[in-house]
């Protein structure tokens, strides 16, 4: 059959992108407790194409991340990308990956078990003798104004917030390591399931840990700086914003560390 997508074009304008865009598609990815998880992602898969091509093959796109995903840990996403930019003999490849990771969590105190969610997205790109990894994780948390401790006779307003890491992956590390990070340098994190007692421990523990957006911001950054101990970041990034209770606006802040080559993916 003739093959349209490959004929020849002659407006000499190469485009960056093109592929497919918000695939839904059933994926399985690495957990620490229970070794892998299956999970529904969105995916942004992409090559550049030449200008002397009229098109690309989107069916490739589909059919090569099929083989893939029942396994999708960083080598093996890089590896499908790779594959996907050999097949259409093209110089670059991206893709992106959103998906929810699923997490266990206890209550404080009754014990009370209920499954959180975190928004994931894997990142990457490759080239010929060149290859880019990164994840991000969405940590939902709760915080307690400082200044509103501080200034109040009675209580203070909190906010529930969202702090966003990216991460460049240069080493191995488990997703609910950062997740706990995360956790550990807001108020207090979230639940989706509290009795009495539970609510009454997260109240109060919040009301011991009053945070700023600076405050979180400041501590999930000391504390990535620490792992993984085997092969430390080369670069993170950490967002923190709030959705402000008695203010008509959101509070923000961000911080990175380690230079990275800029370059939209």
């Amino acid at each position: 059959m003739i093959d349209v997508q490959s004929a020849p074009d002659t407006r000499a304008v190469p485009l960056q992108k093109v592929g497919v865009k918000g695939l839904s598609y059933p994926v399985t990815v690495l957990d620490k407790a229970h070794k892998t998880q299956p999970t529904t992602a969105s995916i942004d898969l992409f090559v550049n194409l030449p200008q002397d091509y009229k098109g690309t093959h989107m069916s490739r796109f589909v059919e090569i991340f099929h083989q893939h995903h029942d396994s999708l840990g960083m080598k093996e996403f890089l590896a499908m990308l790779e594959e996907i930019r050999v097949s259409l003999h093209a110089q670059k490849a991206f893709g992106t990956m959103t998906f929810p990771f699923y997490i266990e969590k206890r209550a404080p105190v009754t014990g009370s078990a209920g499954m959180m969610s975190y928004e994931c997205t894997y990142r990457g790109d490759v080239s010929e003798g060149a290859r880019r990894f990164y994840v991000s994780v969405a940590v939902p948390v709760t915080t307690v104004c400082p200044c509103s401790k501080a200034i109040s006779a009675r209580g203070a307003h909190n906010q529930r917030g969202v702090v966003t890491v990216t991460v460049q992956n240069t080493g191995f590390f488990w997703i609910e390591d950062v997740i706990a990070a995360v956790e550990n340098a807001a108020s207090c994190g979230l639940y989706s399931v509290l009795k009495r007692p539970d609510e009454k421990w997260v109240t109060e523990h919040a009301y011991d840990n009053p945070r700023f957006v600076e405050d979180v911001v400041r501590e999930v950054y000391l504390a990535l700086r620490q792992f993984p101990a085997e092969k430390p970041f080369s670069y993170f990034s950490v967002a923190c914003e709030n959705a402000e209770s008695i203010h008509h606006h959101n509070a923000y802040a961000f911080a990175e560390y380690g230079a990275e080559e800029r370059q939209t993916v």
